[in-house]
Protein backbone atom coordinates (compact mmCIF):
# COMPACT_ATOMS: atom_id res chain seq x y z
CA UNK A 1 0.00 0.00 0.00
CA UNK A 2 1.18 3.67 -0.93
CA UNK A 3 2.27 5.89 1.69
CA UNK A 4 -0.39 8.55 2.12
CA UNK A 5 2.73 11.12 2.65
CA UNK A 6 4.79 12.90 0.18
CA UNK A 7 8.30 11.14 0.21
CA UNK A 8 10.38 13.39 2.47
CA UNK A 9 7.96 12.89 5.30
CA UNK A 10 7.50 9.43 4.88
CA UNK A 11 11.04 9.00 4.41
CA UNK A 12 11.25 11.21 8.30
CA UNK A 13 8.49 8.47 10.02
CA UNK A 14 10.82 5.41 8.44
CA UNK A 15 14.04 7.13 9.81
CA UNK A 16 12.67 7.94 13.21
CA UNK A 17 11.35 4.56 13.50
CA UNK A 18 14.34 3.04 13.36
CA UNK A 19 15.17 4.53 16.78
CA UNK A 20 14.91 2.13 20.03
CA UNK A 21 11.96 2.23 21.57
CA UNK A 22 10.03 4.28 18.83
CA UNK A 23 7.21 2.64 17.18
CA UNK A 24 5.23 3.57 14.22
CA UNK A 25 2.97 5.57 15.62
CA UNK A 26 5.60 7.56 17.48
CA UNK A 27 7.67 8.18 14.74
CA UNK A 28 4.85 9.78 13.21
CA UNK A 29 3.93 12.06 15.61
CA UNK A 30 7.65 12.85 16.19
CA UNK A 31 7.61 13.77 12.51
CA UNK A 32 4.83 15.88 12.62
CA UNK A 33 6.09 17.21 15.25
CA UNK A 34 9.08 18.45 13.45
CA UNK A 35 7.66 19.32 10.36
CA UNK A 36 5.35 21.94 12.25
CA UNK A 37 7.95 23.54 14.57
CA UNK A 38 9.87 26.91 14.04
CA UNK A 39 12.74 26.04 11.23
CA UNK A 40 15.22 27.90 14.04
CA UNK A 41 13.99 24.71 16.24
CA UNK A 42 14.20 22.18 13.77
CA UNK A 43 18.09 23.35 12.60
CA UNK A 44 18.90 23.38 16.35
CA UNK A 45 18.22 19.59 16.78
CA UNK A 46 19.87 18.49 13.63
CA UNK A 47 23.02 20.71 14.70
CA UNK A 48 22.64 18.55 18.14
CA UNK A 49 22.77 15.67 16.32
CA UNK A 50 25.29 15.91 14.20
CA UNK A 51 27.75 18.15 17.26
CA UNK A 52 26.81 15.06 19.38
CA UNK A 53 28.16 12.41 16.80
CA UNK A 54 31.15 14.30 16.18
CA UNK A 55 32.39 15.13 19.48
CA UNK A 56 31.09 12.52 21.73
CA UNK A 57 33.37 9.09 22.20
CA UNK A 58 34.57 6.71 24.86
CA UNK A 59 36.50 7.45 27.69
CA UNK A 60 39.83 5.74 26.54
CA UNK A 61 40.06 3.79 30.30
CA UNK A 62 36.58 3.50 31.21
CA UNK A 63 34.20 3.67 28.21
CA UNK A 64 31.91 6.03 29.56
CA UNK A 65 30.51 8.61 27.22
CA UNK A 66 32.76 11.90 26.98
CA UNK A 67 33.64 14.76 24.65
CA UNK A 68 37.78 14.40 25.88
CA UNK A 69 39.77 11.31 26.15
CA UNK A 70 38.58 11.30 29.80
CA UNK A 71 35.42 11.54 31.16
CA UNK A 72 34.87 13.72 34.40
CA UNK A 73 34.76 10.95 36.87
CA UNK A 74 38.23 9.35 35.27
CA UNK A 75 40.07 12.91 35.39
CA UNK A 76 38.80 13.61 38.52
CA UNK A 77 41.81 12.69 41.52
CA UNK A 78 39.41 13.04 44.42
CA UNK A 79 37.51 9.68 42.74
CA UNK A 80 38.47 6.19 44.99
CA UNK A 81 40.64 4.59 42.07
CA UNK A 82 40.69 1.04 44.12
CA UNK A 83 36.89 0.43 43.87
CA UNK A 84 35.07 -0.12 40.40
CA UNK A 85 31.89 -0.56 39.48
CA UNK A 86 31.14 -2.58 36.44
CA UNK A 87 28.02 -1.61 34.66
CA UNK A 88 26.18 -2.32 31.21
CA UNK A 89 26.26 1.29 29.96
CA UNK A 90 26.31 4.71 30.52
CA UNK A 91 22.81 5.19 31.55
CA UNK A 92 23.68 3.42 34.15
CA UNK A 93 26.26 5.81 35.41
CA UNK A 94 23.99 8.44 35.59
CA UNK A 95 21.33 6.25 37.69
CA UNK A 96 24.44 5.78 40.24
CA UNK A 97 26.03 8.98 40.45
CA UNK A 98 22.43 10.40 40.85
CA UNK A 99 22.72 8.05 44.60
CA UNK A 100 25.58 10.22 45.47
CA UNK A 101 26.61 6.51 47.55
CA UNK A 102 29.47 5.73 44.80
CA UNK A 103 32.47 7.55 45.01
CA UNK A 104 34.60 5.22 43.17
CA UNK A 105 35.61 4.75 39.86
CA UNK A 106 33.18 2.73 36.80
CA UNK A 107 34.04 0.46 34.04
CA UNK A 108 31.09 0.19 31.23
CA UNK A 109 30.99 -2.95 29.39
CA UNK A 110 28.64 -1.74 26.84
CA UNK A 111 26.78 -4.44 26.80
CA UNK A 112 26.05 -7.95 28.72
CA UNK A 113 26.84 -11.32 28.15
CA UNK A 114 24.03 -12.98 25.86
CA UNK A 115 25.05 -16.14 24.38
CA UNK A 116 21.69 -17.11 22.78
CA UNK A 117 22.49 -13.67 20.89
CA UNK A 118 26.19 -14.44 19.78
CA UNK A 119 27.14 -11.72 22.61
CA UNK A 120 30.22 -13.32 24.03
CA UNK A 121 33.20 -11.65 26.37
CA UNK A 122 35.30 -10.60 22.70
CA UNK A 123 32.51 -8.71 22.40
CA UNK A 124 32.22 -6.51 25.67
CA UNK A 125 35.28 -4.38 27.55
CA UNK A 126 36.39 -7.45 29.61
CA UNK A 127 39.71 -7.53 28.62
CA UNK A 128 39.99 -3.73 29.11
CA UNK A 129 38.98 -4.29 32.25
CA UNK A 130 41.47 -7.17 33.76
CA UNK A 131 44.18 -4.46 32.25
CA UNK A 132 43.06 -1.88 34.87
CA UNK A 133 43.45 -4.23 37.73
CA UNK A 134 47.50 -3.62 38.27
CA UNK A 135 47.93 -0.65 37.30
CA UNK A 136 44.92 1.43 38.87
CA UNK A 137 45.72 -0.99 42.05
CA UNK A 138 42.36 -2.10 41.93
CA UNK A 139 41.15 -4.00 45.17
CA UNK A 140 37.15 -4.35 44.72
CA UNK A 141 34.96 -4.55 41.61
CA UNK A 142 31.43 -3.80 42.25
CA UNK A 143 28.91 -5.47 39.66
CA UNK A 144 26.16 -3.55 38.94
CA UNK A 145 24.37 -5.53 36.08
CA UNK A 146 20.61 -5.38 36.05
CA UNK A 147 18.70 -7.77 37.70
CA UNK A 148 18.02 -10.48 35.08
CA UNK A 149 19.26 -13.43 33.25
CA UNK A 150 22.12 -11.55 30.85
CA UNK A 151 22.95 -9.54 33.91
CA UNK A 152 23.26 -12.35 35.90
CA UNK A 153 25.31 -14.47 33.54
CA UNK A 154 27.68 -11.18 33.25
CA UNK A 155 28.37 -11.17 36.77
CA UNK A 156 29.08 -14.60 37.48
CA UNK A 157 31.36 -14.69 34.60
CA UNK A 158 33.31 -11.87 36.09
CA UNK A 159 33.25 -13.32 39.04
CA UNK A 160 35.16 -16.24 38.14
CA UNK A 161 37.40 -13.82 36.32
CA UNK A 162 38.15 -11.59 38.43
CA UNK A 163 38.62 -13.94 41.80
CA UNK A 164 42.27 -15.71 41.06
CA UNK A 165 43.74 -12.17 40.52
CA UNK A 166 43.27 -11.28 44.45
CA UNK A 167 40.27 -8.88 43.50
CA UNK A 168 37.24 -9.36 45.96
CA UNK A 169 33.96 -9.32 43.53
CA UNK A 170 30.87 -7.69 45.33
CA UNK A 171 27.25 -7.10 44.33
CA UNK A 172 24.38 -4.99 44.52
CA UNK A 173 22.51 -6.30 47.56
CA UNK A 174 18.34 -7.59 46.99
CA UNK A 175 16.04 -4.54 47.04
CA UNK A 176 15.62 -4.18 43.01
CA UNK A 177 13.29 -5.82 41.47
CA UNK A 178 14.00 -9.28 39.26
CA UNK A 179 14.09 -7.85 35.79
CA UNK A 180 14.58 -4.60 36.52
CA UNK A 181 17.24 -2.77 34.64
CA UNK A 182 19.63 -0.40 36.58
CA UNK A 183 18.51 3.04 34.79
CA UNK A 184 14.74 2.85 36.00
CA UNK A 185 15.69 1.95 39.42
CA UNK A 186 14.75 4.60 42.13
CA UNK A 187 17.43 6.17 43.89
CA UNK A 188 16.40 5.37 47.89
CA UNK A 189 16.16 1.83 46.23
CA UNK A 190 19.39 1.62 44.60
CA UNK A 191 21.84 3.92 46.82
CA UNK A 192 20.31 1.37 49.75
CA UNK A 193 21.20 -2.00 46.90
CA UNK A 194 24.80 -0.33 46.54
CA UNK A 195 25.25 0.44 50.26
CA UNK A 196 24.56 -3.21 51.35
CA UNK A 197 26.42 -4.83 48.20
CA UNK A 198 27.32 -8.92 48.72
CA UNK A 199 30.34 -10.18 48.03
CA UNK A 200 29.90 -12.76 45.40
CA UNK A 201 31.56 -15.88 45.54
CA UNK A 202 33.41 -17.23 42.27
Amino acid sequence: MASPYTPPVQLLIDELGRLPGIGPRSAQRLALHIIKSDEHDVTRLAQALVDAKQRVKFCTVCFNLTDSDLCNICSDTKRNSSIVCVVEDSRDVVALERTGEFRGRYHVLLGLLDPLQGVNPEHLKVRELLTRIKPEEISEVVVCTSNNTEGDITAMYLARLLSPVGVEVSRLASGLPVGGDIEFADEVTLGRAFGNRQRMEA
